[in-house]
């Protein structure tokens, strides 16, 4: 992968979750990149999101969310690399991140992702997570976008004629 070099480079654990989908890569790609104010909703979260940019190979976004901390603010900046992978780079007040997502066919028009990440402190304080609780967080959203993302899937394919 192109970036896993830089990723390296970061201390702390590298986090690394997988998620199979019941649709094609093509559909998978496009979906997980199509970031949107909608997506706090379908992963159970409270954040808002601003698509800040967005060409064919780049997306810019921001999240922002209130915590007992006070503002937790995220700018992500998204490498795309059609048909099957994307770098994200994360800045933010809490923490910064930089993770590598790869798809790999599977058989009967199923996709797996891969995600690792690694994360370090932002400008403000931060409480890392241990891997196996990061790696938990994850896996937990990547559930609930892994439902959303197929029943969308199931919603766009024509019905059967009798």
């Amino acid at each position: 992968m192109a970036r896993l070099f830089e990723r390296r480079r970061w201390p702390g654990p590298e986090y690394h979750v997988q998620a199979t989908f019941r649709a094609p890569r093509p559909y998978v790609f496009a979906w997980c990149t199509d970031y949107s104010p909608g997506d706090a909703q379908l992963e159970g979260e409270g954040y808002r999101r601003m698509v800040v940019q967005r060409t064919r190979r780049r997306v810019v976004f921001e999240d922002l969310e209130e915590s007992p901390r006070g503002w937790d603010w995220t700018r992500c900046d998204v490498e795309l690399t059609p048909p099957d992978r994307w770098h994200m780079e994360s800045t933010g007040n809490r923490r910064e991140v930089v993770a590598d997502y790869q798809l790999t066919e599977l058989p009967d028009r199923r996709t797996q992702l891969d995600l690792w990440w690694r994360r370090r402190p932002g400008l403000l304080e931060f409480t890392p997570r241990s891997k196996t609780e990061g790696e938990r967080s994850g896996t937990v959203g990547w559930k609930h976008f892994t439902r959303a993302l197929e029943r969308d899937y199931r919603k766009s394919r024509p019905r059967p004629r009798d």
